[in-house]
């Protein structure tokens, strides 16, 4: 899958997002590594304890991102 140098990237390696859903639902995701961000049908990410995520953007409405503090 081509990486499309997501802008995200500008906010650093590890970033917060909150996802809204069509029909209203939102969820809070931590510990997003932007360096892995693959996009197509499905966005897909890891995150900093290994686990893997994949959102199909169909149903996306808006991403908010904050970026994470350095530990």
């Amino acid at each position: 899958m081509v990486d499309l140098e997501s802008s995200v990237k500008e906010q650093g390696q590890w970033v917060t997002q909150i996802i809204h859903f069509v029909g209203g639902i939102k969820r809070t995701i931590e510990g997003v590594n932007t360096h892995t961000i693959r996009q197509g049908e499905f966005t897909k990410f890891l995150l900093k304890d290994g686990s893997y995520v994949m959102v199909h953007d169909r149903n996306v409405l808006m991403i908010e991102i904050f970026k994470e503090q350095d530990v």
